[in-house]
Formats: C-alpha cells, structure tokens, sequence
C-alpha cells in the first residue's frame, strides 16, 4: 500500500503539475491554491487525514460553504478543485481511493448572458466618427472587439504583427497562451486601416515623445499598450457619449458576437472556434439566447401565445 503524503505536500505537488504540465495560469494556480487551502484547514479541524477522506467528509465540507453564502459559482469551484486533487492523486499513486467520484457535482444556476441589440451595438460604434488618433483608436478598438469576440486580454496584448491583412486574420492568444486565428469583417479592417494610418497611432506614439511599445496594436497618449482598465473605461465613456446607459463591458460585446452570428444562421461549433471555448458545452449557453429571443417574439406576436 502506497503510503500516504501529507495534504500539504500532495497540494503542491498537484498546483505544480498544474502549472508545468497543464500551463494552467497563475492566476488559476492562485485560485486553486487558496481554495485548496481552505479545505486542508476543514481537514485539520476535522482531524482528518488526506487519505482517510470519505465522501461523505467532502459533502459535509461543501454543505459548510454553502452555510458560509457562497455563491453557488465558488462552491462549484471548489468542488472541482477537489476533484482534480483526489484525481491526481490517485493517477500518481499517492492515494489508493478517489473519494470525489460519488459526490454529485454542485449545481451553478445558468444566467443567460447579457447582449446588445444590433441597433445599440450600431449606436454605440457609428458614434465614434470623428478622425482625430483617439477616435480612430477606439472605433477600431470597438469594431474588433465585437468582430471579433475576443476576451480583452487578447486584444490588449494584440501586436500589429499579428494583423493578416491580406488574408483578413488576426491572430489571438488566449487562456493558456493557445493561439487561434479568427477572420475579421470590412468594417473592422476599415477602422483598424484608420488607426494604423500615419495620422493615427503613429502621431500618438510620436506625441508621447518616447518610444512607447512600438509593437502594440493598441496604446495610451504616454505611448504605452492600453491596460485592461483602460480598455474598459474607453467602452463606458464611449457608451454615455452615444446615450447607451446599459451595462458596457468588454465582455458584453463578446457575448453579443456570439449571440447575433448564432441568431443569424451560424453553426455552434464556428462559434466556439472564433470566441476560443475549449468545449462546445460552454458556447451552448449562446444557443439559450437565442431561444429566449424567439420565445419573446413568440409570445408577442403569436395571436395564441397567452398574452393577447
């Protein structure tokens, strides 16, 4: 019989095997460790040994977090992390039982994302007209993000080598560092040939009076790549400038990529591939948009519907 690690050890073993093996960000590391953490600390009241943990220890642990009002979302986490935890350790011979595999897997309650109409997403991009560098950057700035889907890590470390104009491709490099290369429409072509012209980044760069990042697709007036806040505050100014007093984030116009292509005709699996979803499952819930959109027009037009 293998002998048992102690849970400290067996945890760093798996965050390392997690990061070296996996590539898994620090970020993610960090979030594994501190919920991993709290486990081992429920584990040391408990006086209960790693390789002693039942199933029913692991459900009584997250019954306790569900007393302590996580959200659902942190409980699933949690519930995963452990997961991973007595499957490596299993896989690696460090424990002779899986004690996860039996405990059901917590319910997350599925919130339909958010997405703008075409007409606000129209309001929101047309009223960026001017031709000054700062207008040219955010209409091209707001033109890739919903041709594009891309999360806003992406288009903040975009380079200008990764343009393809002549093929029409952008080259994006998402969660872990994978990289994909996603077509973009006329529109944003056009918005990122403005911005890219002399009268645009360049005259942004050289007003800084230094050499910025010269490789960045996107920068600030001090000529340095635009920082996610950044990049979020232009959306929320650019937002009130056109009256849009909705929720604006990087995000809801990915969201609001998704939703239109599959509202108008495109199959799910292209869908996944251009946002970057390693599973087809997390794009469904696009779909459910979609139905919800049909369900109201139902309900509105349709004479016996329930509501006339």
């Amino acid at each position: 019989m293998t002998q048992a690690q102690p849970a400290s050890s067996l945890v760093e073993e798996y965050l390392t095997w997690l990061s070296v093996e996996k590539g898994r960000s620090e970020k993610t590391i960090d979030a594994y460790r501190r919920d991993l953490g709290r486990f081992e600390a429920y584990l040391a009241h408990e006086h209960i040994a790693i390789s002693s943990v039942a199933a029913s220890d692991i459900e009584r642990y997250l019954k306790q977090l569900r007393s302590q009002k996580l959200v659902a979302s942190s409980i699933a986490r949690h519930r995963s992390s452990l997961s991973g935890l007595f499957h490596y350790g299993v896989d690696e011979g460090l424990l002779t039982v899986d004690p996860s595999l039996t405990v059901a897997p917590a319910k997350v309650p599925q919130r339909l994302p958010k997405a703008l109409s075409q007409d606000v997403i129209n309001e929101l991009i047309d009223g960026i007209s001017g031709s000054d560098p700062l207008s040219r950057r955010d209409r091209a700035l707001l033109e890739l993000l919903y041709a594009t889907g891309a999360r806003v890590s992406e288009i903040c470390r975009l380079d200008v080598a990764d343009l393809n104009y002549d093929e029409g491709l952008l080259r994006l490099i998402g969660k872990g560092d994978k990289e994909r290369l996603v077509p973009i429409g006329r529109s944003a072509q056009q918005a990122l040939s403005h911005w890219l012209e002399p009268e645009g980044r360049a005259s942004l760069l050289e007003a800084s009076r230094r050499a910025g990042d010269a490789s960045a697709v996107f920068i600030n007036t001090r000529g340095n790549r635009l920082t996610r806040q950044a990049l979020h505050h232009v959306l929320v100014e650019r937002g009130r400038a056109a009256g849009i007093d909705q929720g604006l984030t990087p995000h809801v116009l990915r969201h609001s990529c998704a939703t239109h292509m599959l509202a108008n005709g495109a199959d799910i699996r292209i869908v996944q591939e251009l946002l970057g979803h390693a599973s087809v499952t997390t794009t469904q819930i696009y779909t459910k948009v979609s139905i919800e959109h049909i369900r109201s027009a139902y309900r509105e037009a349709h004479p016996r519907s329930g509501t006339h």
